[in-house]
């Protein structure tokens, strides 16, 4: 059997952050979507995508192919249920396509027999704000799985900890004079990973290999730190997908933000309005604001996206890609992708020079901007010229 991981329509709900990358690429939890498959399914598994994004994350086709949402949570029941298909079944929850198997893929699949899951609920990422909404439930079931049967390092003596059988420590982590508390969520520190002096964390919490939380950061979970990212300052119900920096201090709630962001020192962003009314977040889909049902919801950066210090971000602010926004005052609610500017005006980003950026930042990590990441980041531009003035 071959698995491919497809993003079933979820493209348009879940921008900006679709826009660089699968669906099953996001992270929630301590790991993404397809890294939970690849564990659950022990399986390696291939890409059905934006035909733009098919280069970097190419597709595998045989002559037995299982497709999976890949959007949904992976289960063990979930996997077994979808192992057990048989060719030219589908497996539904309710009336949502969960995963179906055939020879070939474009098979239409109202020809299919249908096969209902009803072992358990079925859950997945549908919006931009399910991400940090549903990052809680994540990071449980990812760090049950992740640990199961191994033993974590030793906590260090200078660590005051709370229920520390929900604390994992990986190789190569370094912990000093920092305070633990794992009683309303697990704590995972990832390998290489460092809490620095001061750092008080309430979990559930994940910070992924080669991370870091700066002095004298304080963390409300649920809250992920991405791989190779660094925090400081408030975080609160955050997802920080990896390679992104929020070094200094200042707030960040109930948020996401992708991969190679910054958030200039004392960049805050408001999670709550002052009329504690529903948080609208911007719908690409639509072109207008469309209601989360949330009273609590920040800031959704795409990648390669920065601010410069005193940054100050209105509840449910939504920004693009390639962004770079400074200036005193409130920015929009809405920024598109390659905007240069803030509450003073905007301009257009320059792809060359904004790809010249990113190459520099992607250097300091050994990494580097390849020409299938700019091929990516030019549809990204010309998709998004319609919300630009200029």
């Amino acid at each position: 059997m071959n698995f491919i991981l497809a993003d079933f329509n979820k493209h348009e709900e879940l921008l900006p952050f679709t826009y660089t990358r699968p669906t099953c690429e996001i992270r929630c939890g301590i790991l993404t979507l397809r890294e939970k498959w690849e564990k659950q399914l022990e399986e390696t598994v291939s890409f059905q995508t934006e035909d733009y994004l098919q280069t970097k994350y190419p597709l595998v086709e045989t002559n037995d192919n299982i497709v999976i949402a890949g959007n949904v949570f992976a289960t063990a029941a979930l996997c077994k249920a979808i192992k057990s298909l048989k060719p030219q079944q589908k497996l539904l929850a309710g009336n949502d396509l969960v995963a179906y198997r055939v020879k070939e893929l474009h098979t239409p699949t109202i020809e299919l027999e249908q096969v209902l899951f009803l072992e358990e609920e079925v859950d997945g990422i549908d919006f931009t704000w399910d991400i940090f909404s549903k990052n809680g439930k994540a990071l449980e079931a990812d760090f049950d799985l992740i640990t199961k049967g191994r033993n974590s390092q030793p906590i260090p003596d200078s660590v005051n900890c709370i229920n520390e059988d929900r604390i994992f420590i990986e190789e190569g982590a370094t912990l000093q004079f920092a305070t633990l508390n794992a009683s309303t969520g697990a704590i995972y520190i990832g390998k290489d990973a460092e809490v620095m002096e001061g750092s008080i964390i309430r979990g559930a919490f994940a910070l992924c290999d080669h991370s870091a939380t700066k002095l004298g950061t304080k963390v409300y979970g649920p809250t992920t730190v991405g791989p190779h990212s660094k925090i400081g300052g408030e975080v609160n119900n955050s997802v920080i997908f990896g390679f992104s920096n929020k070094g200094h201090d200042g707030f960040l709630g109930n948020s996401v933000i992708g991969e190679w962001c910054n958030l200039g020192a004392d960049t805050n962003t408001s999670n709550l309005k002052n009329n504690y009314s529903e948080v609208k977040l911007w719908n690409y889909e639509t072109g207008r604001f469309a209601k989360t049902g949330l009273q609590f919801c920040g800031l959704m950066m795409g990648d390669h996206s920065k601010c410069g210090i005193n940054t100050m971000f209105n509840t449910g602010t939504v920004i693009g890609v390639s962004a770079n926004i400074y200036g005193a005052g409130y920015p929009r609610n809405f920024i598109p992708s390659f905007n240069w500017g803030g509450p003073q005006g905007n301009m257009t980003y320059k792809p060359a020079k904004a790809y010249e950026v990113a190459d520099v930042v992607m250097k300091r990590r050994g990494l580097s901007l390849e020409q299938v990441d700019i091929d990516i980041l030019d549809r990204v531009f010309e998709q998004t010229a319609q919300y630009r003035k200029d």
